[in-house]
């Protein structure tokens, strides 16, 4: 196992070591945002990496626990999404694939580890705006609490990331908070990937 990986905590092992406590900060997270995510499928899970060698390392080592699926050029860098063979478990959810983007020119995160988990929130909205529309009639207490959110310091953000090929619509919308991060979205991602095969 390569060096920078041990040394920075990001062996498969050590990250899934890690699993649960980072599952609790999304648990509290979601109730802060008055957003019951129990029953939502955790679709995946996304680690950050600073480096490119450390990225390829990683790539290699988690290889080796699914297949990969997609590696879409996103924003002009390679994003890789690995199916696991077994779904990693943690508090009740059962989470598919790892997403794992390689380092964006100039960005430098302050940590490297887990980074968000993105949850699947069914709608047939094709834009963030109406998806948003959508959660907060969905969870009637998000929608009361959302206009609190950026007095409370999170961080929110709509967008509508779409690689090359794919013919599904999958609006996002992300929350941020103390360096841990939920995003929406309408569909799996193992269903953009097949839209993109399609």
């Amino acid at each position: 196992m390569s060096t920078p990986l041990v040394e920075k905590r990001l062996t498969p092992e050590l990250m899934i070591q890690d699993l649960d406590a980072f599952m609790a900060k999304i648990e509290a997270f979601a109730l802060m945002l008055k957003l019951d995510l129990s029953f939502a499928q955790a679709d995946h899970i996304a680690l950050r990496i600073n480096d490119r060698d450390t990225a390829e390392a990683a790539h290699e080592a988690w290889s080796q626990y699914g297949k990969v699926i997609s590696q879409a050029k996103i924003n002009g860098r390679p994003i890789i999404v690995i199916a696991f063979e077994q779904a990693l478990e943690s508090r009740g959810w059962k989470i598919e694939c790892l997403e794992l983007p390689y380092p964006a020119e100039g960005k430098i995160y302050p940590t490297e580890s887990w980074e968000h988990v993105e949850f699947v929130i069914p709608s047939h909205a094709e834009t963030a705006d109406e998806f948003l529309a959508d959660l907060k009639y969905t969870y009637p207490a998000f929608g009361e609490r959302f206009e609190q959110l950026e007095e409370m310091g999170v961080k929110i953000k709509l967008s509508s990331p779409k690689g090359e090929g794919e013919r599904l619509n999958n609006p996002t919308v992300a929350f941020k908070f103390q360096g841990v991060c939920i995003k929406l979205h309408p569909h799996s991602l193992k269903r953009i990937v097949e839209s993109e095969q399609a």
